[in-house]
Order: structure tokens, then C-alpha cells, then sequence
């Protein structure tokens, strides 16, 4: 099954809390509403990419644990961006400063922030150029390290704020630089 993209917009525009109250009512359903209105229903991931996600998220968790710097998400974490899409990365980290100003209405929401980190694993499934596309728009929307981890073609597209894509055939470790101070993301498995 591939995305299915509706676009709405002849017929309404969605607020936040349209949007949140139609994803509730669909909890069987991924998905996530474009800056221009348009809602996204996306495929449930197969067995391999649901455990390669699982592993990635694992990593990020017990680094965070570890360090207490920060939150940990997964991909059923909608996050409000500030230009109005409302978008769920594969696995996302905020700073504690930063989820720590938002009131606890908001962190009970979709959070209306975007996260310091993302990783987005692409599946069978997903379009290379939509998730690269993604990716920028979280560099534009204040993500300052964002990892594409493209399976397929056995390739890490690094986006960092501010800076040309780094493309890296077949990495074994990935560095979480200065917005992950010590995090080492293991990618022998993934690549398995």
C-alpha cells in the first residue's frame, strides 16, 4: 500500500485541533497534515522496518536515559511545526529546556514545536524524493541534525542546520555531533 494524500483544501482549511481530534477518532491510521493543508494517510510499515525503527529508537532511548538532556519520541508522535504541517519523524529528540517550556496541555497534544533531531527510516513503501522533502522542511522549521536512513540503497543523508546534505554510503556508526553529545547510533543491524 502506498501514502494516500487528500487534498482538502476546495473544501476546508484543517485548524490543529481539527486535525488532532480526526487523527483520535482514527487511531488505527497514520497520519500527518502538510503546511498547505493537505492530510496524509500513510501505510502501517512492514515486520523489517517495524524492527529496524524499534532498534533506532531503542539507541536514542538509552542514550537520553543516560544523559537526562532530553525526550525521546516515536513515530506515533505528531509534532506541530511552526508553519503549520503536523508531522511524526520515525524517531525524534527535544531538549529538556525546550519541552520543559511547553505547558503540560501542550505536551499532552501535538506538540507545538519541532524536534532538535529527527531520524526518518524509509520503508518499502515511501517515496525518496516525499521523505527528503520532509527533511528539509524539518531544517526549515528549526531541526538542527536530521538523519534519512534510505535501507535500500544502503545510505545515511545527514541535514544539518545551516548546511549542505551529507550523503554516507553504508556507515557502520553514526555520531550524534554537538545536538547529541555522545549518542552513537549502531547501524550494524539496520543494515541486516
Amino acid at each position: 500500500m502506498k501514502q494516500i494524500t487528500l487534498d482538502l483544501r476546495p473544501l476546508l482549511r484543517l485548524t490543529h485541533r481539527e486535525f488532532e481530534k480526526i487523527a483520535a477518532a482514527n487511531r488505527n491510521l497514520r497520519l500527518e497534515l502538510t503546511a498547505d493543508g493537505e492530510l496524509i494517510v500513510m501505510p502501517p510499515t512492514g515486520g523489517n522496518t517495524g524492527r529496524r525503527n524499534a532498534d533506532i529508537t531503542y539507541q536514542l532511548q538509552a542514550w537520553s536515559r543516560q544523559t537526562q538532556v532530553g525526550e525521546v519520541f516515536d513515530s506515533s508522535t505528531v509534532f506541530q511545526l511552526p508553519n503549520g504541517a503536523g508531522r511524526s519523524p520515525d524517531a525524534a529528540w527535544v531538549s529538556s529546556d525546550r519541552w520543559n517550556s511547553l505547558t503540560l496541555e501542550e505536551q499532552e497534544t501535538f506538540p507545538p514545536l519541532c524536534p532538535d533531531f529527527v531520524i526518518e527510516l524509509r520503508s518499502k513503501t515511501d517515496s525518496l524524493t516525499s521523505l527528503q522533502n520532509k527533511m528539509l522542511e524539518y531544517m526549515d522549521n528549526g531541526c538542527r541534525l536530521g538523519w534519512l536512513i534510505n535501507y535500500q540503497n544502503q545510505q545515511v543523508e545527514i541535514f544539518r542546520s545551516g548546511q549542505a546534505k551529507e550523503i554516507v554510503q553504508s556507515p557502520q556508526i553514526l555520531s550524534g555531533e554537538e545536538v547529541l553529545p555522545g549518542f552513537r547510533l549502531d547501524l550494524k543491524l539496520i543494515w541486516k
